[in-house]
């Protein structure tokens, strides 16, 4: 994948500032005077400088090594700078995804708490009811009694009723009996 805008400049720079400060700190790798003072133009064209063959030195086919050369100070302070924003930017949306959390939570307490209020509001209208529910059946208890007890008269009543009306076929049929002789 190929670096673009901001991080392709960057990229470019990096390549081409080791180049053109090896070229200006090593004169004599690759000829005169004229040659040196293309070298950094040179650099500045071509992103990476090409690599040099052991047999074109004059040293007879030593090769030279050229100094490690590190990036310039502005670069790394850039690219550091660049880096710390990054993480700053990185570690705001962390901290912002967390405080959303947090008010998301506590928006779900207060929503729960006045859930809870509600259903407190319920169960105490409810204990109402109910405790008027029995304040009306213990006032309604003695004419309960009153009918359990015209209840308990009327089956005793009825048995009378029955014994009384059994009492009546059989004088009914002794005096059938009694008429017949």
């Amino acid at each position: 994948m190929a670096a673009t805008g901001d991080a392709a400049a960057a990229m470019d720079s990096i390549s081409k500032a080791p180049t053109a400060q090896s070229a200006a700190l090593n004169p004599t790798v690759g000829g005169g005077a004229g040659r040196q003072a293309a070298a950094p133009e040179a650099a500045a064209e071509s992103p990476a400088a090409a690599p040099r063959k052991p047999g074109g030195n004059s040293d007879g086919g030593v090769e030279t090594a050229e100094e490690a050369v590190e990036p310039a100070e502005p670069d790394i302070n850039e690219l550091c700078s660049d880096m710390f924003e990054k993480m700053a930017i990185f570690l705001q949306g962390e901290l912002t995804a967390t405080c959303e959390d947090y008010c998301l939570l506590e928006n779900m307490n207060k929503l729960t708490s006045l859930k809870y209020m509600e259903m407190k509001d319920i169960s105490i209208n409810i204990s109402r009811n109910l405790q008027d529910l029995n304040n009306k059946y213990a006032s309604l208890q003695p004419y309960l009694d009153q009918i359990n007890q015209i209840e308990e008269q009327v089956s005793a009543l009825e048995q009378a009723a029955y014994k009384l009306d059994a009492y009546s076929k059989k004088l009914e049929a002794r005096f059938k009996k009694l008429e017949k002789r």
